[in-house]
């Protein structure tokens, strides 16, 4: 009790250094550091080959040495995994731009190609129509085929030109090869042209040399062949099949007379058949057209 009653001294607390002294510690230490730094640039410059300062300088780049290679190898291995994946991903960014460029130039040259083919069928489009077959009582309605058969039952095409073009039902439609087909459906600005290979085709045609007449219709493989022809009248392999054209005015043929069609490959006869089995090879191109020209009265048919 005796202890607990005695009060006991505590010291005195220290008292902290003062903020201004502190600052001033601070700038006599930076002050002592820049003449330090001054002083050894200025050894330095006096005498950049010797010295006790070059030597100094010599002796701690010998002892950090290790280190600095120590610190070269332990690096090396990350800085060549960092340019390796920097590389991969700067190739792989430069072979996408290249595909695009390659597809892009693959693209042009494909429009290029398809533009100087159609340029070619306009340009043989003109030379049929200024040759002597073309018939005169015509004009041609030249055009791009825009659609193309859908399958082997479907021989039909769409053609970028319609009624606002003088275009009517059974308007005939060429290539610079030949007869192509008929216009079945006409639109404002399209039309759907039945080919000659569609099994509901039927044109009246007959041979330029024997003058026998007959139909053409649709054949095996892709090939016509002239329809109705009696035994006992004569077609020859290698002849020229044609369109037949009117022949009385008071029926009129939506076929003007003379558009080629074909030439014959094969005749032959069969006893159970009434009629000789005439193949014709069509000229026109069914599965390549590009251009057509669809043959458009110049002065409208009187009705009979």
């Amino acid at each position: 009790m005796a202890v607990l009653g005695n009060s006991l001294q505590r010291s005195k607390p220290q008292p902290h250094p003062s903020r201004a002294r502190t600052a001033m510690v601070r700038r006599l230490v930076l002050a002592v550091l820049v003449l330090v730094a001054l002083g050894l640039l200025t050894i330095s410059f006096r005498s950049p080959n010797s010295g006790f300062l070059h030597d100094a300088q010599s002796y701690g780049s010998d002892a950090l040495r290790p280190f600095q290679i120590a610190a070269v190898r332990v690096a090396r291995p990350f800085r060549d995994a960092y340019d390796y994946v920097d590389s991969l991903a700067s190739a792989k960014s430069q072979n996408a731009k290249l595909r695009k460029m390659v597809e892009d130039y693959r693209s042009q040259a494909l429009l290029n190609a398809s533009a100087v083919q159609q340029n070619n069928d306009l340009k043989s489009l003109l030379h049929f129509e200024a040759g002597p077959q073309y018939p005169k009582d015509f004009r041609a309605v030249n055009t791009a085929v825009v659609a193309f058969p859908s399958g082997a039952f479907s021989q039909q095409i769409v053609i970028d030109a319609g009624s606002d073009s003088g275009i009517h039902l059974n308007t005939p439609v060429v290539s610079a090869d030949g007869l192509v087909g008929k216009v079945t459906t006409v639109g404002h600005s399209t039309s759907v042209v039945t080919l000659l290979t569609d099994p509901t085709s039927a044109v009246p045609a007959r041979d330029l040399k024997t003058h026998v007449s007959g139909l053409i219709r649709h054949g095996q493989g892709g090939t016509l062949i002239l329809d109705r022809v009696s035994k006992d009248q004569v077609v020859n392999k290698g002849d020229w099949i044609v369109t037949r054209g009117t022949v009385d005015r008071r029926y009129p043929d939506e076929y003007p007379y003379g558009i080629p069609i074909g030439r014959v490959v094969a005749v032959g006869t069969s006893d159970i058949a009434s009629f000789l089995t005439v193949q014709v090879q069509p000229l026109a191109d069914m599965s390549s057209l590009d251009a057509v020209a669809a043959l458009v009265p110049k002065h409208a048919r009187a009705k009979p």
